[in-house]
């Protein structure tokens, strides 16, 4: 019964997010026409966001390290147990973000929107097209556009989810980029809304999101980027087994 009540709970938060999506949808094929629609598609999706949330009682809560200066652009990293730690992401920064994901979200319905305008997608079978995301990720933060990736390039399977080895390709593009490093630990995302296996299902509840203070890459190297992957895993891994 549990688990059924959860699988349905699931389905509500799906569907309200696809019900806001197309009462936006018009706003948003308005705003492609005009000069800042980046940013305020940025905008749309965090009301989306916010609105078929709210209504599934699924709320965010972030803590700070140290106070992050959102005028600055940054590489964000952080662990990925769930599909709200988009949402959670999307929710608590303040500044203009793009993500990068795998080319199959294309597919999705709402998903879909938001990587073909403003997020960056990437099959991870090709090095041709890792190596066009990342230009691509370069572009937008000349732009002034800070970068989500999550570098363990797949959530967990294992429930409860153990933290994975990190890809060293967002620590790169940090150092090339010489722009922050900054860590986001998703502490219980994947207790409300658990999305592979026989334990699928959400339920409503508050998501836990503990931003810590950026790691600055202006002198740091490319042959720094390994030690920088490693420093970033370490300092999310110590705030997930104390949390």
């Amino acid at each position: 019964m549990k688990l059924t009540l959860k699988r349905i709970h699931t389905n509500f938060y799906r569907y309200s997010i696809a019900f806001f999506f197309t009462l936006c949808y018009p706003a948003l094929y308005l705003l492609r026409q005009q000069k800042s629609w980046y940013k305020y598609i940025n905008q749309v999706r965090r009301l989306i966001i916010f609105l078929s949330s709210s209504i599934s009682g699924i709320f965010y809560s972030a803590s700070f390290e140290e106070p992050v200066d959102w005028k600055k652009t940054y590489v964000i990293c952080g662990n990925h147990t769930s599909n709200l730690d988009v949402s959670a992401v999307s929710t608590i920064m303040k500044n203009n973000i793009c993500f990068m994901g795998k080319e199959e979200l294309l597919t999705n319905y709402v998903l879909g929107y938001f990587f073909r305008t403003i997020d960056i997608t990437v099959n991870r079978e090709s090095k041709m097209s890792s190596f066009r995301a990342f230009k691509a990720a370069a572009e937008r933060i000349k732009s002034g556009v800070s970068v989500v990736i999550f570098p363990e390039a797949t959530i967990p399977k294992d429930y409860p989810p153990e933290l994975n080895s990190f890809k060293n390709g967002p620590f790169r593009l940090a150092i090339e980029m010489k722009v922050p490093i900054l860590p986001i630990s998703s502490v219980d995302t994947w207790e409300v809304l658990w999305d592979t296996g026989k334990e699928l299902g959400s339920r409503p509840g508050i998501c836990n999101i503990f931003v810590h203070k950026p790691i600055e890459t202006a002198h740091l190297t490319l042959d720094d980027a390994d030690a920088l992957r490693d420093e970033v895993h370490a300092i999310i891994k110590m705030k997930l087994q104390t949390a």
